[in-house]
């Protein structure tokens, strides 16, 4: 296996942690590490096949990031709906209180 599918490998686990953990912060800084790795492995890899299956795998990993951020995103959407309907209720009672 080479070095820089090796390191795609070790990325893709690493944000599957940080993702389990919801730690965007490192998801982040992770991507930018999986966009270089997957450069990487696409000049250096000798193997298509090992290579094939490390990006179907990452493939894999960004369909279940993505969906789990659309879920995150409805779910901060419903706060922000609920904070503002709690303020709109408070100035309400201001005015009539």
């Amino acid at each position: 296996m080479s070095s820089s599918v090796q390191r795609l490998q070790a990325t893709g686990s690493a944000m599957r942690d940080a993702l389990a953990k919801q730690d965007w912060a490192a998801i982040g800084e992770l991507d930018l590490q999986c966009r270089m790795a997957v450069d990487a492995a696409m000049i250096d890899s000798r193997d298509e096949e090992e290579l094939r299956v490390s990006m179907e795998n990452l493939l894999g990993l960004y369909r279940e990031l993505v969906a789990v951020c659309q879920a995150e995103q409805r779910r901060l959407a419903g706060e922000l709906v609920q904070l503002n309907q709690s303020h709109q209720g408070a100035k309400v009672y201001q005015l009539f209180g």
